[in-house]
């Protein structure tokens, strides 16, 4: 089959045979680099903040549009849904096509759905658009760090993966805060959440166009469509049992049964359609190396804790607290501060040492840590110890996430880099996306036996005076509850969302034993020419 390697109007001056060098051989400067990061880091800012920036909004958007308790799950869902399935597809075709070109077509796709978003009429509508943002939100991610894997050599990388780390830690953590803002602002509402992102993405493309400059491999090939079909069936069906599970039937039911068996062979036959492709969407050789294989387990258990940690807490601090969508993400910048200090500080101890695991090991012990002890707390617990905890929350997932992806790119050649980057990632969304699911119906179900339990204290008054409020088995209006029995409703919702934090560490404990067995590797000095063909001899070696 023939290559050949074309300048790509991609990394400024880059070189088809160095990652990190500018034309005729001299290294990039960390000037030249952050000018070709920029339009992508401000692209990844956007996206991931559409992703929660809806979490402090919705109460309002459901109330508006008219919908139910299973339109207000599906909103976040949807998007998580369709970034999750549609991560490996862009991980492969960043291996076969123009990474600019994609990333590109990632941002139309994301603006598009944003605008619609904030015009929609419906619930149904909004959804839907949702699963459009969610599919621009999937190729940013996933083409984020296939991207900085192309341009940087590994030893290089810890230092701007850790620009990266902040960048997605302060719009996953930030997204609340601004949606709450927004929320709480009269002359703007809750449709200027799926507004605000769409000039920065503009921005982002015009950055992208003038700076971002990379070889670009031409293959005659074919996508391999089928394994994208099965595996995007697979992990839907998946998340629509995890969705709905709890609600609208039992956890042990005959839905459950169909969607579960439903979704085991659409994944079975997603790995035989894998293992005879040509260009398989995962190629499943690339789980015969150890670190891969575990760094993957490790991402799918991180996701639990990381979309726990951002979800939960504007929950916490609006119905445990009565705090306003603005004041609940103020009080969540300690996580922010700590995923930002620790992505920052320990990509920058990579460069300078080529060392990475002992940052994945403590990580996975501070995550473990903090929400352990995020699951201590109660409505009225003093603030500065949920802010600590919040603190070690927040480094422990910023010394993860990055440095994840970065250990997998150290070992597989370029050709593979795409589809290696988008797997790891595939399994964080996933993670995220089922713990969401799944934590949020057992909230739903602690927050209702604690209520239960505190009216049956209360006496059997308290049924009636409880209709005031008016909740109707909905989000309880906090402000037209009589005393006693709005501090029921505060404590079963501080006691629910600690629960989930508590369920919610035992994956994080599994994420730091699996880092463990994770063979450590340094980091490379130089980048792999991007015509080296990947071989069985890599993935033995990282295996031993």
């Amino acid at each position: 089959m023939a290559t050949t390697t074309t300048p790509e109007t991609g990394v400024r001056g880059g070189s088809a045979k160095e990652g990190n060098t500018a034309s005729g051989g001299a290294p990039m400067t960390h000037k030249q680099i952050m000018e070709a990061l920029s339009g992508l880091l401000l692209g990844m800012f956007v996206a991931i903040l559409s992703s929660t920036i809806v979490s402090n909004a919705l109460p309002q958007i459901i109330t508006d549009l008219g919908g139910g308790q299973s339109a207000y799950t599906w909103v976040v869902t949807a998007a998580l849904l369709s970034m999750t399935a549609t991560t490996p597809l862009w991980g492969k075709l960043a291996d076969l096509f123009s990474k600019k070109l994609l990333v590109q077509i990632a941002l139309v796709i994301y603006v598009a759905g944003s605008i619609v978003a904030g015009l929609s009429q419906s619930t149904g509508m909004l959804i839907a658009c949702r699963v459009v943002q969610g599919i621009g939100v999937g190729g940013l991610t996933a083409l984020s760090q296939i991207i900085l894997a192309a341009m940087i050599a590994p030893r290089e990388r810890g230092r701007y993966s850790g620009y990266l780390g902040a960048t997605f830690a302060v719009a996953t953590v930030g997204g609340p805060l601004l949606g709450g803002v927004i929320t709480d602002t009269d002359w703007l509402g809750w449709r200027w959440c799926f507004y605000v992102g769409v000039p920065f993405a503009i921005i982002a493309l015009v950055v992208l166009q003038k700076t971002l400059k990379l070889p670009v491999v031409k293959r005659q090939v074919k996508v391999d469509w089928a394994g994208a079909f099965f595996i995007s069936a697979a992990v839907s069906l998946l998340l629509i049992w995890v969705t709905f599970a709890g609600d609208k039937y039992d956890w042990m039911s005959w839905q459950t049964a169909v969607m579960v068996l439903g979704a085991v062979a659409l994944g079975g036959i997603f790995l035989l359609v894998e293992s005879k492709a040509s260009e398989p969407i995962i190629p499943l050789r690339l789980f015969r190396n150890r670190t891969i294989t575990l760094a993957s387990l490790a991402s799918l258990f991180v996701g639990v804790a990381m979309f726990a940690g951002t979800v939960f807490f504007s929950q916490y601090f609006q119905l445990a607290r009565n705090e306003s969508p603005t004041m609940s993400g103020v009080l969540t910048i300690p996580m922010i501060a700590g995923l930002f200090i620790s992505s920052t500080v320990s990509g920058l101890v990579i460069t300078k040492t080529g060392r990475w695991k002992a940052w994945l090991v403590s990580g996975g012990a501070f995550a473990a840590g903090g929400l352990g002890m995020l699951g201590t707390i109660r409505y009225d617990t003093t603030y500065w110890h949920i802010a600590l905890f919040m603190a070690v929350l927040g480094l422990g997932l910023g010394m993860m996430m990055q440095n994840l992806v970065l250990c997998t790119q150290n070992q597989v050649a370029p050709a593979d880099l795409g589809a290696a980057s988008s797997v790891v990632t595939f399994f964080r969304s996933l993670g995220g996306a089922v713990g969401v699911s799944a934590l949020g119906a057992v909230m739903a179900h602690r927050v209702t036996s604690y209520v239960k339990e505190g009216l049956a204290e209360l006496g059997p008054k308290a049924a009636g005076a409880m209709g005031q409020g008016g909740s109707g088995g909905g989000i309880p209006d906090m402000d037209k509850l009589p005393a006693p029995i709005r501090t029921v409703m505060e404590d079963a919702y501080g006691h629910g969302v600690a629960d989930v934090f508590l369920y919610s560490a035992p994956f994080a404990l599994l994420a730091f034993v699996v880092t463990l067995f994770i063979k450590e590797v340094a980091l490379k000095s130089n980048s792999v020419k991007a015509d080296e063909k990947p071989v069985a001899a890599e993935a033995a070696k990282a295996k031993a």
